[in-house]
């Protein structure tokens, strides 16, 4: 059986990512619905709201679903009491290092995820007990590695540093990408544009619909200083590139974020003033859809993918 299946308890190893603002417990429970494993995203959330969606999720999904909590957020044992006092089973950490954490949660049966970047890192997420590893690779919308490694080079890396169960990110929106992740050494996926685009994303319309229309290079990582993260090339985005191209120190650089960048593009819709993250996938992405559809059309893309390889003679030498 796949490991990632065993592990989570879920029908497909489709994790869908812990994204601000678009993570809440409608999306995370439509996935969770669908087979997968639906992530709240804890990192745009003050302990309240999190508690709120946390609650929501259990009311609206009997399955598996997990929180995705940035440990370099400054209410990390808020977050983790919660966690842990409404019985929510599987945790996601990322931005920052595991140790602190993972043998906490795992004390209170937790099963524990570390996103990682780099195979050091994975190493290190192995040493500290994480159950598995998400390997992010450069074309992700979220906080990246500053390596810049590509999937394509990463899974392997990855796979050949540690036994763990292994699950693939960035760049991953189709059932063929999904199967040649699997191929290189990952036993799932997690995607989160993919998932940013659909019905039940709380991001905003404005938001959604501008990621269709984002063709190839319309996207870059920015902030390197800080916390590199993908932006859609807008206002603000020009504004870090002209101040990161001549040498901007990160003093500088956290002026110009100043406070609530993503929610102000991801959540209410500036498509101009606001950090506007997402992968580089979103070129590939012409329509918002159900989260329903979107995992039938993986799986489905997935199977038929199989199966064309097995008999196309391109394949054979």
């Amino acid at each position: 059986m796949n490991r990632i299946c065993q592990l989570l308890k879920i029908k497909y190893p489709v994790i869908q990512g812990g994204m601000v603002w678009c993570s809440g417990w409608r999306l995370a429970s439509a996935v969770s619905n669908s087979g997968g494993l639906g992530l709240i995203g804890a990192g745009s959330m003050h302990p309240g709201m999190l508690e709120e969606h946390i609650q929501r999720t259990i009311d609206a999904t009997t399955n598996p679903f997990g929180v995705n909590v940035p440990l370099l957020y400054p209410e990390t044992e808020k977050i983790m009491n919660i966690i842990t006092r409404l019985g929510v089973k599987i945790v996601f950490t990322s931005a920052g290092s595991p140790k602190k954490w993972t043998r906490w949660l795992k004390d209170r049966g937790i099963v524990v995820v570390h996103v990682v970047s780099s195979a050091v890192f994975a190493e290190k997420s192995e040493a500290a007990g994480v159950d598995a590893v998400v390997a992010e690779g450069f074309e992700a919308g979220g906080h990246n590695g500053r390596e810049e490694t590509t999937t394509l080079a990463l899974i392997p890396s990855v796979r050949k540093a540690t036994s763990l169960p292994l699950i693939a990110a960035g760049g991953i929106a189709s059932g063929s990408a999904m199967l040649a992740a699997m191929i290189l050494g990952a036993e799932g996926v997690q995607m989160g544009t993919r998932f940013a685009v659909s019905e039940e994303s709380s991001a905003h319309h404005y938001f959604k619909n501008l990621i269709l229309s984002v063709g190839e290079g319309g996207t870059k990582l920015a902030l390197k200083k800080l916390a590199p993260v993908r932006l859609i090339k807008n206002a603000f985005f020009h504004l870090v590139d002209e101040a990161e191209k001549r040498g901007a120190p990160a003093d500088e650089l956290i002026q110009i974020l100043g406070k609530g960048r993503a929610k102000k593009g991801i959540f209410e819709g500036d498509l101009e003033n606001g950090e506007l993250e997402i992968g580089q996938v979103s070129a590939q992405i012409n329509q918002v859809l159900p989260v329903k559809t979107i995992m039938e059309q993986l799986i489905s893309e997935y199977n038929s993918t199989m199966t064309s390889i097995s008999v196309d003679s391109r394949f054979s030498f």
